[in-house]
């Protein structure tokens, strides 16, 4: 087992589960009604898609939001104000990481939107190396770049050896800088890969295949979105040039998310977005033009007025997942896993998807089909007869849902179709995903649910409506 699991397990079992409590979420005391009659508290367990909102959070930004002002440049106090607590945001999520001292921190819309803006910034000639297996946010920005798709990995050395004979393999393009960037450890080539997979929540090997990229002269970009909310990420442990993440996975609402990581590249390049704030200085040439010159802080690719809400939000959640302590957390969470995966192993009809293997370290994330029962319509019964909420579909990963389903991974499909075109087979499957806030109760119910649903089926009749399966009125 790679490093990178190993130090994973290691810190799962530092903690005992029982010492540890839920923290305290929105929405945790929701009722929502069932069609069978009654109410019930409803169970979140799409975490993975987004995650409720840390309580500590949401009161950070209602005692913020009365002194809410505009960012930089601003004269008056508030806007001094915000302009400090967007500042100091991003000196909190630079800590939250581990980043270098060189590092820049930049704030986005989401992962999609940061793992975009790296995209746009690779320099001329740039090789990407992918694995199929990733979420889209990191399987298609890279339509300005010669892409290599990698297999999908069936063990985490596979994984690593795949991307090794890729990158050996690589050809150098023309690039008079390549031989010199191999002896530096950097581009022109980029690895981007997950650290928990959005659909079977498998740890990757993050740190054995940064230190495979930076051994060809290659860099590494980390999709964080579903492996910072459950784990520590360290920029400098891991030795990852980037690490992008999403504000609302990681229990902070409003749409922000984070690039974070080396400066070289992003100050070398045409900013993201052009517009005020990205902008230094702005001059008419007498030919009737116009000179810009650019910053080449982490402003330069934060054009317009930017979500300081968000930004503080997100900053909120990394103090408060720092003093909960991952140890806790990540014990915890694996107490629920462990709960959810022997409940669904007593269930013959229920196949879980992994690549790895049952043994794999994991987050919170897990996906199964159920023999007998499309994937919606099981979602479905879950939500309307016991008002649990998970996911179904192929999760924004086809190629990698396809693969584990026994389809051909260019197979095109729509996310969450309960019913297949004519002559093509019906496939999507069911996630279940938890984390800091989930209470025993609810995997308890869902575990139930499961068994309840196989044993004797739906209560009651659901039909198709604009390609989902819902209770018929």
């Amino acid at each position: 087992m790679s490093a990178f699991l190993n130090a994973a397990v290691a810190t799962a079992t530092a903690v005992d589960p029982a010492c540890a409590e839920p923290l305290p979420v929105l929405g945790r005391d929701v009722t929502v009604p069932l069609v069978t009659g009654g109410e019930v508290t409803y169970a979140a367990l799409d975490y993975a898609a987004s995650a409720p909102a840390l309580q500590r959070v949401w009161d950070d930004v209602a005692a913020y939001a009365p002194y809410y002002g505009s960012v930089h440049r601003g004269a008056g106090y508030l806007s001094q104000l915000s302009t400090d607590l967007f500042e100091q945001s991003r000196a909190t999520v630079a800590e939250f990481l581990d980043c270098r001292a060189t590092d820049q921190v930049i704030f986005t819309r989401s992962t999609t939107d940061s793992l975009n803006l790296l995209a746009a910034v690779l320099p001329a000639d740039c090789q990407v190396f992918v694995f199929e297996t990733e979420h889209h946010a990191s399987l298609l920005p890279w339509t300005n770049a010669q892409v290599t798709y990698l297999n999908a990995p069936r063990t985490p050395d596979e994984a690593v050896a795949t991307l090794e004979r890729a990158l050996a393999d690589r050809e150098p393009l023309g690039s008079p800088l390549l031989e010199r960037s191999r002896e530096l450890g950097e581009g022109p080539a980029l690895v981007c890969v997950t650290g928990a997979s959005n659909v079977t929540g498998e740890l990757w090997p993050v740190k054995e295949l940064a230190a495979a990229a930076h051994a060809h002269g290659a860099r590494i970009v980390l999709d964080a979105a579903q492996l910072a909310p459950h784990h520590p990420v360290s920029v400098q442990d891991l030795d990852v040039d980037w690490v992008a993440f999403s504000g609302h996975k990681l229990y902070a609402p409003f749409g922000s998310g984070v690039l974070a990581g080396r400066a070289d590249w992003l100050q070398q390049a045409e900013p993201y977005l052009a517009g005020g704030g990205a902008s230094r200085k702005v001059a008419r040439r007498e030919d009737g033009g116009v000179d810009v010159e650019w910053h080449t802080t982490a402003a330069r690719h934060e054009a317009g007025s930017p979500n300081v809400i968000g930004v503080y939000s997100i900053a909120s959640a990394c103090r408060a997942l720092t003093e909960a302590g991952f140890d806790s957390l990540v014990a915890r969470e694996r107490h629920l896993i462990a709960k959810v995966r022997e409940g669904l192993a007593e269930v013959p009809a229920v196949r879980v998807l992994s690549l790895f293997g049952d043994d794999a370290p994991r987050v919170g994330v897990i996906s199964f089909v159920v023999d007998g029962w499309n994937s919606s319509h099981f979602a479905a019964a879950l939500s309307a007869e016991y008002g649990i909420g998970v996911r179904d579909g192929l999760f924004c990963a086809h190629p990698l849902v396809r693969t584990l389903l026994g389809s051909e991974p260019r197979t095109q499909g729509e996310c969450g179709a309960p019913e297949a075109a004519p002559g093509e087979r019906s496939l999507n499957a069911i996630r279940v995903s938890f984390g800091a806030g989930t209470p025993d109760e609810h995997v308890d119910r869902f575990v139930r649910a499961v068994k309840e649903l196989v044993a004797d089926g739906a209560k009651w009749q659901y039909r198709t409506e604009e390609g989902r399966c819902v209770p018929a009125v």
